[in-house]
C-alpha cells in the first residue's frame, strides 16, 4: 500500500478501537457499575485529562523524533492497556478506581498518538490537504461506526471479548505505521533543535499570531466544553435515566451520530475544495447547537437518536473544516506542534466539559443540561461570527492542486 493508504488504515484502526472503547467504557461505568452522574463525569475526565497535560509535549517530541516513530510506539503501548480491564473482569476486580487507571493510561497514549498522526498527514497527502483531511475523517467516522456496532453486543458476548478485539485492532494499526516508517517519507524532513520549552512557545506564538488559527482554537475549546461534554457524559446518562437503555442503545446512538458525520463528509468530497471553510464551520456549529437543544427536549428514544444523527450531519462539516484550516496554515517544520495546540484546545478543555456536564446533569437533570450546553455553544458561535475573520475569510490562497 502507498503511505497515504497505510495512513488511512492506521487512522481507521485507532478510531475503530476508540469506537469500541467509547461504548464499553461508558457502559461499564454508567450501567454495570451504576455510578452517579458526577462520577461518570470524573471517569470521562480521567480519559481526557492526560491530553491536557501531555499533548503539547507530545507535539514537540513528534517534531523531534519523527511523527511516524512516535505514532508507532504510542499505538503499540495503547494496544496493551485494554488488558487491564480484561484481567479485572475475569478476576472480579472491576471497580471505579480500576476504570480510572485504565482511563488515565489510555488518555496518555491518545495524547502521544494524536499530534504524531496529525503531523504525518501533510507528509502523505502531497498538495491535497483538504481532500486528505476529508478522506481521513470519513475513514475515522466510518470505522467508529464499526467499533460502536461491535461494542453494542457487549451485553451478549461480554466486555472482555470487545476489549480484546480493541487491542487487536490497535496492533493492526502498528503494522501500518511501521510500513510508513519503512517508506522513509519523513526521514529528510527538518527537525527542530530548540529546547522543549522554546519549541512549545514557538508553536504558541505561531497559533496566536494567526487570526484564523487563533479563532479555530477558541471554537475548539467551546466544542469540547459544550458538545463533547454532552456526548460522552449527558448522552449515556440520558440513555440510562430517560430511556432505560443498554449497551446496544449506546452503540446505536454513537453509530448513528458517526453515520451523520460520515454522510456529510461524503457529500463534501463530492463538492470538492471548500474555500469558505470558516463560514462552513460557523454555520455547521450553529445548526448543531440548535439540534442539540432540541434533542434535550424529547421523550422518545427514536426521536432522540434521529436528532443525534442530524447533530452528526452538522459535525461532519465542522470538524474537517477546522482541521483543514490548521493543517494548511501550519509551517512545515511546526506541523506536529501546531496540530498539538489544535488537539490541546479540544482535549485540554474536554475534562472541564465533562465535569461541567456531569455536575450540571446532577443539578438540573440530564435533559436540561443538554439544552443548556446547546444554548451556550450557540452563543459562542454567534459571538465568534461577529468578532472574528472566520465568516469573511476564504482559502483561495490554498496551494495549487488542492481539491
Amino acid at each position: 500500500m502507498s503511505p497515504r493508504n497505510n495512513y488511512l488504515f492506521a487512522t481507521s484502526t485507532w478510531f475503530m478501537a476508540w469506537g469500541m472503547q467509547s461504548v464499553v467504557f461508558a457502559w461499564l461505568v454508567t450501567i454495570v457499575l451504576r455510578e452517579p452522574a458526577e462520577l461518570v463525569g470524573w471517569a470521562q475526565t480521567a480519559l481526557l485529562l492526560p491530553g491536557m497535560l501531555f499533548i503539547l509535549l507530545a507535539g514537540v517530541l513528534a517534531d523531534r523524533v519523527g511523527p511516524d516513530r512516535q505514532a508507532l510506539y504510542a499505538q503499540l503501548a495503547a494496544a496493551g492497556v485494554p488488558w487491564i480491564l480484561i484481567v479485572a473482569l475475569y478476576a472480579g476486580w472491576l471497580s471505579f478506581p480500576v476504570m480510572l487507571i485504565y482511563a488515565v493510561l489510555m488518555g496518555v497514549m491518545q495524547a502521544f498518538v494524536t499530534p504524531a498522526r496529525d503531523g504525518l498527514l501533510n507528509h502523505v497527502s502531497g498538495n491535497k490537504v483538504q481532500h486528505t483531511v476529508l478522506l481521513t475523517s470519513l475513514f475515522q467516522f466510518g470505522f467508529q461506526i464499526v467499533g460502536y456496532s461491535i461494542a453494542a453486543f457487549a451485553d451478549l458476548v461480554g466486555a472482555a471479548v470487545v476489549l480484546a478485539m480493541q487491542s487487536l485492532c490497535l496492533l493492526a494499526g502498528v503494522l501500518a505505521y511501521w510500513r510508513i516508517r519503512q517508506s522513509g517519507i519523513v526521514e529528510n524532513q527538518p527537525r527542530t533543535t530548540d529546547s522543549v520549552l522554546d519549541s512549545v512557545l514557538q508553536g504558541a506564538r505561531t497559533v496566536s499570531g494567526s487570526p484564523i488559527m487563533r479563532t479555530v482554537v477558541i471554537q475548539n475549546v467551546a466544542m469540547a466544553m459544550f458538545f463533547m461534554g454532552c456526548f460522552i457524559v449527558c448522552f449515556p446518562l440520558a440513555v440510562r435515566e430517560v430511556f432505560n437503555g443498554s449497551s446496544s442503545s449506546l452503540g446505536l446512538l454513537n453509530g448513528l451520530n458517526s453515520a451523520g458525520l460520515a454522510l456529510t463528509i461524503v457529500v463534501m468530497l463530492r463538492i470538492g475544495y471548500v474555500k469558505r471553510a470558516g463560514r462552513a464551520l460557523l454555520v455547521a456549529q450553529a445548526l448543531g447547537s440548535i439540534v442539540l437543544m432540541l434533542s434535550g427536549s424529547v421523550e422518545s428514544f427514536t426521536v432522540f437518536v434521529v436528532l443525534v444523527f442530524c447533530w452528526g450531519l452538522c459535525g461532519g462539516a465542522a470538524m474537517p473544516m477546522s482541521r483543514t484550516m490548521m493543517q494548511e496554515l501550519a509551517p512545515p517544520s511546526q506541523r506536529a506542534r501546531v496540530m498539538s495546540f489544535y488537539a490541546f484546545s479540544f482535549m485540554g478543555a474536554g475534562p472541564i466539559g465533562t465535569l461541567f456536564a456531569g455536575y450540571l446533569s446532577e443539578l438540573v437533570g440530564v435533559q436540561m443540561a443538554i439544552q443548556i450546553c446547546g444554548a451556550l455553544m450557540l452563543t459562542v458561535v454567534v459571538l465568534v461570527g461577529l468578532t472574528s475573520p472566520l465568516w469573511r475569510e476564504d482559502f483561495e490562497q490554498a496551494p495549487a492542486g488542492v481539491s
